[in-house]
């Protein structure tokens, strides 16, 4: 009776969750690449479908760079020779849930909001950082922060060379980002204190940066390799 007891707390305890509105936690997930009932039903649909690129671009390219491959289900660049891959669809508010594996001390990221403006995706696009935190970076830098802005509460990262649950939910301007079910760093785009930090970092170079209420979501190429599956998105009104 105790077993059965703590299971059906357990189910309200989840119904409960998944009734929060939008930053309520995901749905159970489905096998790698693909969308569960309750996953479709609550709104989300595959922006990688485990065999090929599309729904990808290359920035300001029509079409990604032959260096970005598909292998074991994740999405893959050459990290010598690929350039950033870029969302063919565009995006104001959403949740995305994403895997991600990088290299030991590796390097990337995924930005949201991009647009065409600028040299590079990051000129306008904010940037969730992926790390292997061995690599040494200051806190504003390490895996989960907005690269350069705000740093992650604690560190959440799954030994190097295992994938990553990242979760990202932005809600008119105000983001949070998850890392391995924990809530590591939230801020609003439309606050002082944010325009504060643009304003005090590099990004104060190009106006075009977190301008924009809607862009592309971009995965970074940064010399390292680095895998993306499971890149699942959810519209919010």
């Amino acid at each position: 009776m105790k077993t059965l007891a703590l299971g059906l707390a357990l189910a309200v305890i989840a119904t409960a969750a998944l009734g929060g509105g939008a930053f309520a936690a995901t749905p159970a997930m489905a096998p790698d690449n693909t969308v569960s009932a309750a996953e479709k039903a609550a709104g989300f649909t595959l922006l990688f479908d485990g065999n090929t690129t599309a729904g990808w671009k290359g920035f300001k390219t029509a079409a990604p760079d032959a260096g970005w491959k598909v292998k074991g289900g994740a999405l893959t660049p050459d990290p010598k020779s690929s350039k950033d891959l870029v969302s063919k669809g565009n995006y104001e508010s959403f949740e995305l849930d994403f895997d991600w594996k990088i290299a030991p001390k590796g390097n990337s990221g995924l930005m949201f909001h991009v647009t065409g403006v600028g040299d590079e995706t990051y000129e306008s696009g904010p940037e969730y950082q992926i790390l292997d935190n061995a690599h040494g970076e200051p806190p504003l830098e390490r895996a989960s922060a907005l690269y350069a802005l705000y740093a992650p509460s604690q560190d959440a990262t799954l030994p190097v060379g295992q994938f990553n649950h990242g979760r990202l939910v932005v809600d008119h301007g105000k983001v949070q980002h998850w890392l391995n079910g924990v809530k590591v760093v939230e801020y609003d785009m439309n606050s002082a204190d944010f325009k504060a930090r643009v304003a005090a970092s590099k990004f104060k170079q190009w106006p075009q940066f977190a301008a924009a209420k809607t862009g592309a979501i971009a995965l970074q190429v940064h010399g390292a390799d680095v895998a993306f599956k499971n890149l699942k998105i959810r519209v919010l009104k």
